[in-house]
């Protein structure tokens, strides 16, 4: 299995549409390495066990470990530097090498191969704002022929770790899934999403401003959240005699293909000439989620 985990698809072109037959994800429970281990070193693993959003992981990870022990959690001006960077990475990487494709467009890869080099450098949001300006914008343009009504509005969740509080300190199992924001239930507004997140990432570079990270928590438990280019990301821990009793992480993709509801969502009431129509239609819709890891797809022209 891959590190990250395994995601399958099963999917039909049937009397026009598209039916979602079956959701699989399955995910290597990584976090049960935690148990009885020392918090802090537990803490230190995240990064290097999640590679993907690992500055996202790693803070989030931090802040939940810090409202259990019932200290402030404290980042520097660098590590929101850090954080804001990863999301423009992410969401660019999306906006100008896969959302172009999806379009019938081609991608800005060498725009955005540049400015990968040029971000961490002390001319960086000269950079940002040059790729924004030159090439994100026109390409959104070109994009918005084919996929948005310029009255759609843009949608991203709003992190509420009180209410993952409630659920962890009940035991993690009652219900027996975590509360979670809503998965988006446009792929228009899943795409206007991150182009927004790209400017407000951009302007929070410019002017120096916190990363979107909240924690709630105490007395051995803690809950933390982050607001990441996918979604989400929540991390949550137990302590119990100064070791680790309990650990939850949930990120964005765990919700959205948790089950065939929010991929049949997105393709509802849409209507495909071909099958060939219908499985761009897929693929445009699985990439509104987003999912974090290599995925499959059983198809079948029915």
């Amino acid at each position: 299995m891959n590190p990250a985990g395994t995601l399958q698809i099963r999917a039909a072109f049937t009397d026009g549409s598209v039916r979602i037959d079956a959701v699989v994800l399955e995910r290597p429970a990584m976090t049960r390495l935690f148990v009885g281990q020392n918090p802090d070193a537990a803490v230190r693993l995240v990064p290097h066990l999640y590679a993907l959003c690992a500055e996202a992981q790693r803070f989030t990870a931090q802040a939940a470990l810090a409202v259990a022990d019932g200290r402030q959690f404290e980042r520097s001006a660098l590590d929101d530097r850090l954080l804001w960077l990863e999301m423009l990475h992410e969401n660019l990487w999306r906006l100008l090498l896969d959302w172009p494709v999806a379009c019938g467009l081609v991608p800005a890869r060498d725009e955005f191969a540049a400015w990968r080099s040029a971000r961490l450098g002390v001319d960086g949001l000269a950079a940002t704002r040059r790729l924004i300006d030159e090439t994100l914008c026109p390409l959104v343009e070109k994009c918005r022929k084919t996929l948005v009504d310029r009255n759609i509005a843009p949608n991203w969740p709003t992190p509420d770790p009180a209410a993952w509080l409630v659920w962890w300190q009940a035991g993690g199992s009652s219900p027996q899934v975590p509360p979670r924001p809503p998965a988006p239930n446009d792929i228009a507004a899943a795409w206007l999403a991150r182009i927004a997140d790209v400017a407000r990432a951009a302007a929070a570079l410019e002017a120096s401003q916190p990363f979107p990270l909240v924690a709630a928590g105490g007395d051995g438990v803690g809950v933390a959240q982050s607001v990441t280019a996918r979604g989400i990301l929540t991390h949550a821990i137990a302590i119990e005699q100064g070791k680790v009793k309990r650990y939850h992480l949930e990120a964005p993709t765990d919700a959205c293909f948790a089950g065939p509801q929010a991929l049949a969502a997105l393709l509802a009431g849409r209507c495909f000439e071909s099958a060939g129509a219908a499985r761009i239609g897929l693929e445009t819709a699985i990439l509104a989620l987003d999912p974090c890891l290599p995925y499959e797809v059983e198809w079948k022209d029915a």
